[in-house]
């Protein structure tokens, strides 16, 4: 039974630094932080760095939910686990979310956004969400990035992908080395996973690097990004 969510959804915060964007970034924040903290803290770190001039980067903040690996206690997160650990079942809230928030990607859409230039990404708890979204439900966006997180043994993920492997949006993946909530070796078995089934991209091992985003992996993704939606508005090689 899905988590009773408390509250529903803050209203989202939108980061543009130019007068005309052509792609949109959808940045989906972890447990316990809000739309506001993720951009916050993307600015202190990497000073700025984390702007184009062509994109709109959207920062959604979660429903307060009751977290079960908490004891019940009330946070922003988007979807409930029963553990910190891949070994557990998926918690029904991961799937009725994914159905609640794709009203963030057709509002990108409506606002003339195409699809194709749509980016879905996030951090730990965040980061999951955007690997259900992608490859369960809207694999027709510009590519998915996931940072520090990790998918169940069983997830349901995998099962989309084994039923169809077509048309996949390519994936950045990083995770830090010395992570003690989110054990690497949890995130990297998801990328081996995904890979098996199908998907491309790019995973990295950070070294030295707890539960935290940092500069370097910022750096890294912002080349990402700009490759997959360059600023002349045109198609990149792995798009063809």
């Amino acid at each position: 039974m899905a988590a009773p969510v408390i509250q529903k959804f803050r209203p989202r915060i939108v980061s543009q630094t130019g007068l005309k964007c052509t792609a949109s970034i959808i940045f989906f924040h972890g447990s316990g932080d809000t739309g506001r903290g993720i951009e916050e803290w993307l600015g202190s770190l990497c000073g700025g760095q984390f702007n184009f001039p062509h994109i709109r980067t959207v920062f959604p903040s979660a429903p307060m939910r009751r977290c079960s690996y908490m004891g019940g206690s009330p946070m922003h997160m988007w979807f409930d686990r029963l553990a910190v650990s891949p070994d557990v079942g998926e918690h029904d809230s991961v799937h009725e979310i994914c159905h609640e928030i794709s009203h963030l990607i057709d509002a990108e859409v409506q606002a003339g956004i195409p699809k194709h230039r749509i980016l879905l990404g996030g951090f730990s708890n965040g980061g999951c969400l955007s690997l259900h979204l992608g490859y369960r439900f809207h694999r027709d966006v510009a590519g998915i990035f996931n940072l520090s997180s990790f998918l169940q043994t069983e997830s349901s993920v995998y099962k989309a992908l084994q039923q169809d492997a077509s048309h996949l949006p390519p994936l950045f993946q990083c995770h830090g080395k010395e992570d003690p909530l989110v054990d690497y070796k949890w995130g990297e078995s998801t990328w081996n996973r995904l890979k098996e089934l199908g998907v491309k991209g790019e995973f990295h091992g950070i070294e030295g690097l707890d539960h935290q985003m940092s500069i370097r992996e910022i750096q890294m993704l912002s080349k990402w990004i700009t490759d997959r939606v360059p600023e002349d508005g045109g198609t990149t090689a792995a798009q063809l």
